[in-house]
């Protein structure tokens, strides 16, 4: 009878130290365009020149073995809609300029493009998203690959991830 109880007390255990280190395991992402929940600038967008924003990360595991980066609309029409995927990117990554692409494979997003493309909502507020998740291996998936490919891969590898969101409102 003790043995199933120990072993029931040390699961639990283990289970709330996990719990608790997914927890600190927070990747920190920002941007000198905008404010978290902020206004993303137009140039970043279908109304501008569609440039990627900068980004910045902190709080990457030491124990990252590569990066992913995913931007999208979870408020588009029909359900998330993709602007960007990169991954594989190297986990020394810091920063991510203005205008470039990381390091990495890319993806193919919903325009149908391996590249950024900015958000371009119908004549109403939209969010979008800027994801970074680490990962605990680097992922065996083509370029081109679409982002249910993606997810698919990443599960089960994900040990720290963070989020930016800001919001667009088009004019026209």
């Amino acid at each position: 009878m003790r043995k199933p109880i120990i072993s029931g007390a040390v699961v639990i255990l283990f289970a709330v130290i996990a719990s608790f280190a997914a927890e600190r395991a927070r990747i920190r992402i920002t941007s000198s365009a905008f404010q978290e929940g902020g206004n993303i600038p137009s140039k970043s967008t279908c109304d501008g020149s569609d440039t990627s924003p900068p980004l910045q990360i902190t709080g990457i595991p030491s124990e990252a073995k590569s990066l992913v980066l995913i931007a999208d609309d979870p408020d588009a029409p029909g359900g998330l809609f993709t602007h960007w995927l990169v991954w594989n990117i190297p986990p020394q990554t810091n920063s991510i300029s203005e205008g470039t692409a990381p390091k990495g494979v890319h993806g193919t997003n919903d325009f149908g493009k391996t590249d950024y493309k900015g958000p371009c909502p119908p004549p109403s507020a939209h969010r979008c998203s800027f994801k970074v998740f680490a990962l605990n291996r680097e992922l065996d998936l083509r370029g081109g690959a679409k982002r249910s490919q993606l997810d698919a891969a990443m599960k089960g590898h994900v040990i720290a991830q963070g989020e930016l969101v800001g919001r667009y409102a088009r004019k026209k």
